[in-house]
């Protein structure tokens, strides 16, 4: 009997669409011969669709006509087994849309890669495929994840951040804090978003107030960070998990700008855009449904051995540090003079998976999903062997006048 996938993707974040392509791209490579794909939709207004009709992005230019072809279900854990039934559920009504063993969450951002959604799957008890919880939360959210790699003695640029209360209330003083600790250029980010949405470059005062009013509007969190002087951007892909884990080759990015913009990465940067340099060859469509895969790349990227080395060993070291599962892409920063090298920052759901990394290591994107759904199933069975609650009397001890004053509430 095959193994049935739940392929969940969409959600209300910034990167709904960029998600639809991944888990489509996902959806396409996984083994039909050993897994039964069930994909799960979840709209931008957090309603949730399956269907045949949901495996092709062709059809997610129309979306009314697309979910009226789909089936709105909720997800129904039931005597150990997970089932989506229609909606509305109705108890000895409703007979199972599908069943699912597994979930390969393949959400960008916002309730999809930040933890939200594996607590969800977590308090159901459904195994899924990459972070848990806590490693997922961490690698969203920026502050915290520079914070960790500062500690670890992981190389990171300088940065500062606050909160927007503090933007809104202390605005001068906010100002200065980024002048005096980090000083122009810099990059001004949310804290909790990717694809590079709500990222400015600012050169100066005025600049970096724009900038932090824009991230303003997307979190309530800001992290300003250091320019790297004479930048090249490389990226490398992490699979495994705290146990054992594998670097991909590097990817040389190229930005058609000073940072690589949410433009580069999926509508494949300018209009004259052919797709994916690789050594001397071009590879790709520049298609904006490639995803990331479209984006202006070298592969490998083009720098000493030894360099490759350092970088392969700390995106290795970011990803265990950072207690991540799974396939991530971990993005450095590099100065192009002095060879300095810093980790930007880690993608624990990337985009198009980093499926692309990955070929040219001779795992093609089959092999690669064949590998996430066995690291889920292997965390699953390290789970079952751990002990999570045990056997007390401290009920039968309680008394109907604890909580009240005066009482002594159990009895020790």
């Amino acid at each position: 009997m095959k193994i049935r996938v739940g392929v969940f993707f969409g959600g209300e974040s910034v990167e709904h669409e960029v998600s639809v392509i991944s888990a489509n791209q996902a959806m396409a490579a996984i083994d039909t011969e050993r897994y039964e794909v069930v994909p799960v939709y979840i709209t931008k207004n957090r309603e949730w669709y399956t269907g045949a009709v949901l495996s092709d992005v062709a059809n997610y230019k129309d979306e009314k006509q697309l979910l009226a072809q789909a089936t709105r279900v909720n997800l129904i854990q039931d005597g150990g087994k997970y089932y989506l039934y229609a909606y509305p559920f109705k108890a000895f009504r409703n007979k199972p849309v599908a069943e699912l063993d597994i979930a390969f969450p393949v959400i960008h951002g916002t309730n999809g890669e930040d933890g939200s959604l594996q607590g969800y799957f977590e308090m159901l008890g459904l195994p899924y495929v990459g972070c848990n919880v806590g490693a997922a939360a961490v690698g969203q959210d920026k502050i915290y994840m520079k914070n960790i790699l500062r500690d670890a003695g992981i190389p990171i640029t300088d940065f500062v951040w606050f909160y927007t209360n503090r933007w809104y209330t202390q605005q001068e003083a906010m100002i200065e804090m980024v002048e005096s600790q980090v000083g122009y250029p810099v990059i001004v980010k949310p804290a909790n978003l990717g694809s590079s949405v709500g990222i400015s470059l600012a050169k100066n005062r005025d600049e970096l107030i724009d900038a932090i009013e824009e991230a303003c509007q997307y979190d309530d969190k800001v992290l300003v960070e250091a320019i790297v002087a004479n930048l090249v951007e490389m990226n490398c892909s992490v699979l495994g998990d705290f146990e054992a884990a594998q670097p991909s080759v590097l990817e040389e990015v190229m930005g058609s700008d000073e940072f690589l913009s949410y433009k580069d990465k999926y509508q494949g940067g300018s209009s004259s855009s052919k797709g994916a340099k690789t050594g001397s060859k071009t590879t790709g469509t520049g298609s904006k449904s490639q995803g990331m895969a479209s984006t202006n790349r070298i592969i490998p990227a083009r720098i000493r051995d030894e360099e490759t080395q350092t970088i392969q060993t700390l995106a290795v070291e970011t990803f265990q540090v950072l207690n991540s599962s799974g396939v991530a892409r971990i993005d450095f920063l590099m100065d192009g003079e002095t060879r300095a090298i810093y980790v930007n920052e880690i993608n624990t759901i990337p985009g198009s998976l980093a499926f692309y990394l990955w070929q040219h290591t001779g795992m093609d994107f089959t092999e690669l999903t064949n590998n996430l759904l066995a690291l889920a199933l292997k965390r699953e069975r390290r789970r079952q062997n751990k002990t999570f609650s045990y056997e007390t009397n401290l009920l039968a001890n309680y008394t109907s006048t604890a909580g009240t004053k005066g009482s002594k509430g159990v009895k020790q």
